[in-house]
């Protein structure tokens, strides 16, 4: 065999392997620095739908805007018919979807490689998660992660919840946006006094700024009320 066709038999080895499977405690180490270090936005505008089945049937659809943890949600459509008047609600309150947040850490959970999933020359890492703190009878913990082989980041959280009268699994379903990592689907099967209920929430059409006006999260201030002049 000479050098060059023994150089181009290298490289055909080399891209043969490259969607190869990684040893599974790499995997984790990128995970962790990946969850360390994932963009966060600023300030950010989505829409997104939530769907109940059960003892509650609830269908809307609604835009928010974020910015930290002020929020600005607006209800655009309650099953199926576009409102008139849009309800908008203001509040103040962490993104408990966010990948930074429900991502399970190796300080709080053991992760254990399960298999991998592959699509094409694409590979998902699957590890069942256990926690390693005392969780109360109403919580929810993550029992399953599929980690994205390109990013590191969880693709799919798989998770258990309970609280009193209810209990249920689900999942929660991430993709890359940009330079960001957001939730788009998170359905949930359970069973509420004894009957059961479903919930998915769809989020869509997301943006991403840099800030957005102060006004945003500020409900307008009434109009004062006209009084007529003494007689």
């Amino acid at each position: 065999m000479n050098l060059r066709f023994a150089c181009v038999a290298a490289a055909i080895v080399l891209m043969g392997t490259s969607s190869a499977q990684l040893d599974s405690q790499y995997v984790l180490q990128r995970y962790a620095l990946a969850i360390d270090t994932v963009p966060v936005p600023k300030a950010m505008a989505f829409t997104y739908t939530v769907s109940q089945a059960g003892p509650n049937n609830i269908e809307q659809r609604h835009v928010m805007y974020r910015s930290g943890s002020d929020v600005r949600d607006e209800t655009l459509a309650v099953d199926g018919v576009s409102l008139q008047k849009k309800i908008v609600r203001f509040s103040k309150r962490d993104d408990r979807y966010a990948i930074a947040t429900l991502a399970p850490r190796t300080a709080a959970y053991q992760l254990l490689f399960i298999k991998t999933l592959r699509d094409g020359r694409h590979v998902d890492y699957v590890y069942e998660a256990t926690s390693l703190l005392h969780t109360s009878a109403s919580a929810a913990s993550i029992d399953r992660v599929s980690i994205d082989g390109s990013t590191y980041l969880p693709r799919v959280l798989y998770f258990t919840t309970s609280a009193e009268g209810a209990k249920g699994t689900g999942r929660i379903e991430y993709a890359a946006f940009g330079k960001y990592w957001m939730p788009v689907i998170a359905e949930i099967d359970a069973k509420v006094n004894g009957k059961p209920a479903r919930e998915r929430i769809v989020w869509s059409d997301y943006s991403f700024f840099d800030s957005l006006p102060a006004s945003t999260f500020q409900p307008p201030k009434p109009l004062p009320v006209a009084t007529l002049p003494p007689i």
